[in-house]
């Protein structure tokens, strides 16, 4: 059964801002996971590019280029589309890994799922 789990406040979301880090259990290895706001939409990725399994943050929390329209790796330059996670450019292959969430009554949620759970404190 897949539960949701809080992550922040949707306020904590600013367009085109900084990510919200998290950890998550993926595939029985603890992850760092991001969460951003793009064309008024939360979206979700594991924080590891499809490139070479780093994190895309040139600064801390820091996943958009510039214009605020590409989550960027900053160790290679590999382009993802923030609404969907797939490959745009650069050196990526398929797509980030994408994470489910619910934007409701003001909070949100990540959802687990089969392979993706929180980790255990």
């Amino acid at each position: 059964m897949d539960d949701l789990q809080p992550l922040c406040n949707s306020s904590d979301l600013a367009e085109g801002g900084q990510a919200v880090p998290f950890d998550v259990v993926y595939a029985g290895q603890t992850c760092r996971a991001f969460a951003v706001r793009f064309k008024g939409r939360a979206h979700a990725y594991l924080n590891r590019c499809t490139h070479v399994a780093m994190e895309l943050d040139w600064q801390p929390n820091r996943v958009f280029d510039a214009t605020g329209q590409w989550l960027l790796c900053a160790s290679h330059g590999a382009a993802y589309l923030p609404d969907s996670g797939q490959c745009a450019g650069g050196p990526c292959q398929g797509g980030l890994v994408k994470i489910h969430l619910v934007d409701k009554d003001g909070v949100v949620c990540w959802q687990t799922a089969y392979n993706l759970k929180p980790p255990a404190f």
